[in-house]
């Protein structure tokens, strides 16, 4: 099959034949028909985080179930389907209380060492990212990485409610449990940011401040359901924040960047007893300076990290697609564009000019 790799940290992806094994067990095999440019992959693309190479990136896939192994329970073949990397293991504790994104048993998912790795170039392993692999023309997961949702979402839409949305309003809703009259602010108006902006809308938020240096993705953070917008290039953003929460600041704020001053902003526009969950990926070995005597403890302020949302996606992403064929959730305006697999380098090099809220790849 067609997949697109990276066989060095800080090199181009590049076009491959790479081969995909049948499946086994509990796993499926997804005929992909979109699949998102997430930044956690170019990330993961830019900076050595350890993971072996060559490597086939991308998470963030919709498609059709092709085959099924012999022990799959839950999926049929022609199903309409959404890959989400919250790899869990169903039955620990985590689990059976719906918090598989805390699941003890990640590696569940995992094929064993001595079986017959799900990648391969020229009979050497391919590693998949997430337990996904999305950058290609078929994945092969596990069926606890899968979930159905209803045919009337267009592919290229529910590719981005495996990852950017659940992440995003998962983390308004989910982690940060906002509530009707609270006053939130995302840094960052990507595509997760986006999500986090309408998630808190949905949740009841008074007021929605989205926060960037690009005009035109403050703009389309109104259609999100931003009430205000603070642009980083008119002045010191906590200062902007505080004006417009009358010197307040803010009851939960979401930082979607992942730079050490945008984390270190989402806890100074902080109001007495909020939250700043930092959702955006940090470079390896950053490190946030805060003095809690001055600040934490007489603010009462908290600092999070938040992975996926906090996501249930078995729950959430059937959620999603439904309230987007209801018309009460917008994806369309959070593809920017659509693009061929070729075209994956040009794709994340308009990703980091910051001028994209999510290019996908369509098969």
């Amino acid at each position: 099959m067609k997949a697109a790799i990276i066989e060095a940290v800080g090199q181009p992806f590049v076009i491959r034949d790479v081969d995909i094994a049948e499946p086994i067990g509990r796993e499926v095999t997804v005929q992909v028909k979109a699949s998102g440019l997430c930044h956690s992959d170019l990330h993961v693309a830019e900076n050595d985080f350890g993971y072996p190479l060559p490597g086939l990136l991308g998470h963030e896939i919709s498609g059709i179930v092709a085959k099924i192994g012999p022990d799959v329970t839950e999926f049929a073949v022609g199903d309409h389907v959404v890959a989400c990397l919250v790899g869990h293991c169903g039955t620990c504790e985590a689990c059976r209380a719906g918090r598989s994104y805390e699941c003890f048993n990640p590696t569940f998912v995992q094929r064993t060492p001595d079986q017959e790795p799900r990648y391969s170039l020229d009979g050497q392993p391919v590693f998949g990212f997430m337990d996904i692999g999305g950058f290609a023309e078929q994945v092969l997961v596990h069926e606890n990485n899968l979930v159905t949702v209803n045919e009337d979402i267009p592919f290229d839409k529910a590719a981005l409610l495996g990852c950017g949305v659940v992440t995003g309003a998962g983390a308004a809703i989910n982690s940060a449990a906002v509530r009707v009259g609270d006053t939130v602010a995302v840094i960052g108006c990507g595509g997760v940011g986006l999500s986090a902006v309408q998630g808190a809308a949905i949740a009841g938020a008074r007021r929605v401040i989205a926060i960037d240096l690009q005009p035109a993705k403050l703009e389309l953070a109104k259609r999100f359901g931003a009430t205000h917008v603070v642009n980083t290039a008119d002045g010191d953003v906590v200062e902007q924040v505080k004006a417009l929460t009358g010197g307040r600041g803010v009851k939960h704020s979401f930082e979607v960047i992942g730079l050490k001053a945008t984390a270190m902003q989402a806890y100074d526009i902080l109001a007495v007893g909020g939250t700043a969950y930092l959702i955006g990926m940090q470079k390896p070995g950053t490190i946030l300076e805060i003095d809690p005597i001055t600040s934490m403890l007489p603010m009462q302020k908290g600092l999070r990290g938040v992975v996926m949302g906090s996501t249930n996606f078995k729950h959430d992403v059937p959620m999603f697609a439904d309230f987007y064929t209801q018309g009460r959730f917008n994806l369309d305006d959070l593809v920017s564009q659509t693009i061929a697999l070729e075209d994956i380098n040009e794709g994340y090099a308009e990703l980091k000019k910051g001028v994209v809220a999510r290019s996908v790849i369509v098969f």
